[in-house]
């Protein structure tokens, strides 16, 4: 298991997630005795950036292909930032969910792959989807039951929308990258290289429009990360699920209820 310092764990608490990702992989973990932002040891900090779930979670096994959550068709507007906003996840959606903004702002990260067609893969990483989106917003999503454990379930939400039928071209992406870089691929930039040892496809819950789920294992010096990824489609708008383990090399599991109910209450 990865050590992990106090300022490691806070810039990966706070960052958005494509900056906080390539910070960890790219510099591993350098010592920092410093607490956290509010004034603690640092030690909730490092649980909430561990972003696993608890050991008896496991990623959805509903099937793969996914069909629409309700009967109603999607609006099929690209949605603005402010619609984003309102369509987003809040408290209470989800039972035991504490959602939030993203803290320290919405920089994205600029990793850029070395082979082109694991490039929506580094895209995704970076917090920036491609095609590029015509409105994104960011949200924490934090399972308030597992307060004090080390393995508390946290989650990053990418909701993003997207102009002329791109939202589609997303998945597909995605879909096409799995299968091309199943063996890894390295990023260039940010602060250094970082390097992804595989992908794989995972099992994705049946929701809105189009479901795709893989993970994407890194390293931190001889520790493996791995970095699940839940990326659901409904009209335009396009909604991708975030979860690390820095814990231990188990796949963390990204709740479905979380992708179900977020697709619902897109327009």
């Amino acid at each position: 298991m990865a050590t992990r310092t106090a300022g490691t764990a806070r810039r990966i608490a706070i960052a958005a997630v494509a900056a906080a990702l390539t910070t960890v992989l790219a510099t591993g973990c350098e010592g920092d005795d410093k607490g956290g932002k509010d004034g603690r040891d640092g030690k909730d900090d490092a649980r909430k950036a561990s972003a696993a779930p608890s050991p008896g979670t496991a990623a959805p096994s509903a099937p793969t292909e996914p069909t629409p959550a309700d009967s109603a068709p999607s609006s099929g507007r690209t949605l603005t930032k402010a619609e984003l906003a309102k369509a987003a996840l809040v408290t209470g959606d989800v039972p035991d969910f504490v959602v939030s903004p993203m803290q320290g702002g919405e920089e994205t990260g600029t990793e850029q792959a070395d082979k082109q067609e694991c490039r929506p893969l580094a895209a995704m990483i970076n917090g920036a989807p491609e095609p590029t989106a015509a409105a994104t917003v960011f949200r924490t999503l934090v399972d308030a039951s597992e307060e004090g454990k080390e393995t508390q379930t946290v989650v990053t939400e990418i909701l993003t929308s997207h102009a002329n039928g791109s939202a589609e071209g997303v998945l597909r992406a995605l879909r096409t990258a799995v299968e091309a870089c199943a063996g890894g691929f390295t990023t260039h930039g940010g602060e250094g290289p970082s390097t992804y040892s595989a992908v794989k496809r995972l099992p994705a819950p049946r929701a809105g429009d189009d479901a795709f789920a893989y993970q994407v294992t890194g390293a931190v010096g001889a520790a493996k990360v791995p970095l699940v990824f839940h990326v659901v489609r409904r009209g335009a708008s396009v909604a991708t699920f975030y979860a690390a383990n820095f814990v231990d090399a188990r796949t963390p599991g990204v709740p479905a209820a979380l992708v179900t109910e977020q697709a619902a209450k897109l327009p």
